[in-house]
């Protein structure tokens, strides 16, 4: 078993359990949290698919939407009306990490599944996800956290799992594709693995209760590296099954990535770098970043880009002072601004 030297400060959140009085039968095996943001289409398809699975049918899963303040959408009615999915919606985006948490606080599964909106689920999936969960504690009752097999569009598979970052590797894998820069190469059976990604995520509600949910200090990225980083630590083990699949539309490598996105992904690995490795390697981290930023605002003129800069270098010096309130809020400061559409005008200074 790896264990880690340094424990990772995470604020831990309530987790509901049931009452005394609960008919334990009526609980679901099984909660799928999809946290949404502006992706209604893909999330009701999602949805949809998943709520004429028997399992839900039969109320031995449910389905808990979780939405980061995307604004009406003709959808919401039609996820309303549909038996086993239950939503939340709140008026502010608070990030990934928090939105899958609330959908934990509320749901009520032995295993909760996250899922990323644009994934098509084939019939029979939620079976296939609860059967290699049971039968995986069954062979290895460490087993706390499953990920499954993803394929792109066109049906190749897509990589899922990965090492735990250092400095050293997040530097030298800067020269590897987009698609390779954070995972390994998808391994061809089932096996232990570092961490898999929170895209498609199985987890033990008894591994949660010891753990704590996800890191509420990341808003997006390396919050599932994070939780699996704190589960081997506990003692529990993560595995990875490549035999049950799904297909991931829109991952990060196939889009374009905005300046206030690249700013996302910076926070992320300042943040995980913060609470996993030694300080001189943060120092290092954030001379890089700094260079980034100086190159990138003389590269462009684009005042929106240059205000994403100038914010990422706020975030840089508030981490430097270990102020992670400070830095989240500047991000969210950035990103609000970012969808805002009266603010065009926006200035760099």
């Amino acid at each position: 078993m790896r264990m880690f030297s340094r424990e990772p400060d995470v604020v831990s959140q309530w987790i509901p359990k049931a009452s005394a009085s609960d008919d334990r039968r009526a609980l679901p095996l099984i909660s799928v949290v999809l946290v949404n943001y502006k992706q209604w289409d893909h999330t009701e398809r999602l949805a949809s698919r998943l709520a004429n699975d028997p399992l839900v049918e039969n109320g031995r899963a449910e389905i808990v939407i979780v939405d980061n303040h995307s604004g009406p959408h003709k959808a919401v009615r039609s996820l309303r009306r549909m038996d086993g999915v239950s939503i939340r919606r709140w008026g502010k985006n608070k990030g990934f990490a928090r939105a899958v948490n609330e959908g934990i606080r509320l749901s009520r599964g032995s295993w909760v599944l996250l899922l990323n909106p644009d994934m098509t689920a084939l019939p029979g999936f939620l079976e296939a996800a609860c059967a290699a969960g049971e039968r995986l504690v069954a062979e290895d009752p460490r087993a706390g956290i499953l990920g499954f097999g993803l394929l792109d569009s066109d049906g190749q598979s897509q990589s899922s799992t990965g090492p735990f970052p250092t400095l050293w590797s997040s530097l030298a894998r800067l020269g590897l594709s987009r698609a390779r820069r954070k995972y390994h190469i998808c391994q061809p059976g089932r096996g232990m693995v570092p961490w898999a990604s929170g895209c498609c995520l199985l987890i033990r509600r008894d591994c949660l209760k010891d753990i704590g949910v996800l890191d509420p200090d990341f808003f997006l990225y390396y919050e599932d590296v994070d939780l699996c980083r704190r589960a081997w630590a506990k003692g529990w083990a993560v595995w990875h099954e490549p035999a049950v699949t799904l297909t991931h539309h829109c991952p990060l490598h196939l889009r374009e990535v905005p300046a206030p996105l690249r700013v996302v992904t910076r926070h992320a690995l300042l943040v995980y770098g913060h609470k996993h490795w030694p300080g001189w390697h943060n120092r290092i981290l954030r001379l890089v970043i700094r260079t980034e930023i100086f190159w990138r605002q003389r590269w462009t003129t684009d005042l929106r880009s240059q205000a994403s800069w100038k914010a990422l270098s706020e975030i840089v010096s508030a981490l430097a002072d270990a102020d992670l309130a400070k830095s989240r809020s500047i991000l969210e400061a950035l990103l609000e601004l970012s969808t805002n559409p009266y603010s065009k005008n926006v200035r760099a200074a």
